[in-house]
């Protein structure tokens, strides 16, 4: 069985939630810190093409990052990744990677689908 990967923030919530289905499930599982060791542009454009999803719709747009810097701002996706490495807070979270497949922990029973 393939380790787990969980982008983490001890200090949210739904990320504590999702570590705790990981742990109760008994799967093997790396930890990564993404605001002390943010993801590289690589890295990060590698998890948005395991979800599948465009990189604004991993924005949290309530962060004031997001609010001082790019409210209203018609950025292209390389600019958006880039601007989610340079703050780190703006990245949704908890994101749970899985091989191949990755989910966004909102709500937590979402990992779920990967175990």
């Amino acid at each position: 069985m393939q380790m787990m990967t969980i982008y983490h923030n001890p200090r949210c919530s739904k990320s504590r939630q999702t570590l705790g289905l990981l742990e109760e499930n008994g799967r093997d599982f790396v930890v990564k810190e993404y605001l002390k060791n943010p993801p590289t542009v690589d890295e990060l454009k590698k998890v948005i093409r395991l979800l599948g999803i465009k990189p604004i719709d991993l924005l949290r747009k309530g962060e004031p990052e997001f609010k001082e810097n790019f409210k209203g701002k018609d950025l292209s996706d390389d600019e958006w990744v880039k601007a989610m490495v340079e703050y780190p807070k703006m990245i949704e979270r908890p994101i749970v990677i899985d091989g191949d497949h990755a989910v966004i922990g909102r709500p937590p029973e979402n990992v779920l689908k990967l175990l």
